[in-house]
């Protein structure tokens, strides 16, 4: 598995984690092919507002966001030894951080969370209905608490 890391801002947010282990951690737990790849960039506010305003149709910045590639509705299908593009995460640390402030989290376990969220998502997990937030959150905890060995709630 590869996980690509583009630290175009503020790469002192991405030291405070690891974020090659933790995407990792995700894919593994969630079934993902060997030659699984995914990219995770940590951009600026302007940034993730113009790609959340492009994509998504919503004209603010927000935490995170995921860009599916190959898709998973069929499990994770991808041709023996075939590359397996899982998608992109664009992190704004600066909305993590004062997410962080807010909700009395450290900055890294802010960056943390969203990490798994975006992954998460590319994956095929959403919470759109209370249901699906309920099973995507439990999850989140989940894969923290055991990636951290600590328990893990926001």
């Amino acid at each position: 598995m590869d996980v690509l890391i583009q630290c175009d801002y503020r790469p002192e947010a991405a030291s405070l984690i690891d974020v090659e282990g933790l995407a990792r951690h995700v894919m593994t737990s969630q079934g993902a092919p060997a030659q699984a790849e995914v990219s995770v960039s940590f951009v600026t506010d302007e940034r993730i507002h113009e790609l959340n305003r492009d994509f998504r149709g919503i004209d603010r910045p927000t935490d995170v966001l995921s860009f599916e590639c190959d898709g998973v509705e069929d499990g994770f299908a991808a041709p023996e030894g075939a590359e397996f593009e899982l998608g992109d995460v664009v992190i704004a640390p600066d909305v993590a951080e004062a997410q962080a402030g807010a909700y009395g989290m450290s900055f890294a376990d802010e960056l943390s969370l969203l990490l798994v969220h975006g992954m998460l998502h590319l994956c095929g997990y959403d919470h759109l209905q209370p249901d699906e937030a309920e099973e995507m959150e439990g999850l989140e905890r989940e894969l923290l608490t055991s990636f951290y060995g600590r328990p893990f709630e926001r």
